[in-house]
């Protein structure tokens, strides 16, 4: 029964991190004003916001202009409710894993990290990590290939999200984190580029693969160090 109850309020939680998602990287208020379809900027019912069951509900359209709605949301929404319940009873780690969530997603969509989000994953990693070493060259490492690509290669809100990596991983685990996210976002950005859906210039979001390697690492960091230790 604890198990269900905490699902649920994770299927809760994330419904709200989708609204974080689609406000925060334009400034809208994230308690105020209810929330629309995307396409015909109709406001929702009360049936139309249940977590994931109003999505099948609705078998993923709207109700009222019949187009279909992002799986964003309840992907997140699930997201959130596994997430939870892996790192139950850690609560401080459910704001980092939704701050991660959100900073993922975001920038994923938008190409925008929220200050904010960052900010709140800054404060509960200091809590739960606080390695301000690692903390610190992480944030210089990013900060030098910024200014080495003048922003081309990454936006400065990777920079920041590197910082809060660090902080939360230390070394030599942040090490990883960037391994993944290199290694990651260099296979996709091939695999686009092969199936010409981005060209040599286009801009793909970091963000994403950034919160990837840093999950990898959080999670499977132990792991992955055992086993090179063995291969070396």
């Amino acid at each position: 029964m604890m198990l269900v109850t905490l699902f649920v309020f994770g299927l809760l939680v994330g419904s709200f991190l989708n609204v974080l998602i689609d406000r925060l990287p334009f400034g809208e208020n994230i308690l105020w004003g209810r929330s629309h379809c995307d396409h015909c900027k109709k406001p929702l019912r009360w049936y139309e916001l249940i977590p994931v069951f109003s999505y099948i509900f609705q078998r993923g359209n709207c109700l009222r202009c019949h187009k279909p709605l992002s799986i964003q949301y309840p992907m997140v929404e699930l997201a959130t409710a596994l997430g939870f319940l892996y790192f139950y009873p850690q609560f401080i780690y459910w704001i980092i894993f939704s701050t991660l969530l959100v900073l993922f997603v975001a920038d994923l969509k938008y190409q925008i990290i929220p200050d904010s989000m960052v900010l709140i994953g800054v404060l509960a990693s200091a809590w739960v990590g606080g390695f301000w070493l690692a903390g610190l060259g992480s944030f210089a490492f990013l900060y030098v290939l910024w200014a080495a690509t003048r922003g081309r290669g990454m936006g400065f809100g990777d920079v920041k999200l590197a910082f809060l990596m660090g902080l939360l991983l230390g070394y030599p685990a942040v090490i990883i984190a960037f391994y993944v996210a290199f290694l990651t976002g260099a296979m996709v950005g091939v695999i686009l580029m092969i199936r010409r859906r981005v060209g040599w210039k286009s801009k793909i979001a970091f963000g994403p693969f950034l919160v990837l390697g840093t999950i990898v690492a959080f999670v499977w960091g132990p792991y992955i160090q055992k086993w090179w230790n063995m291969i070396i």
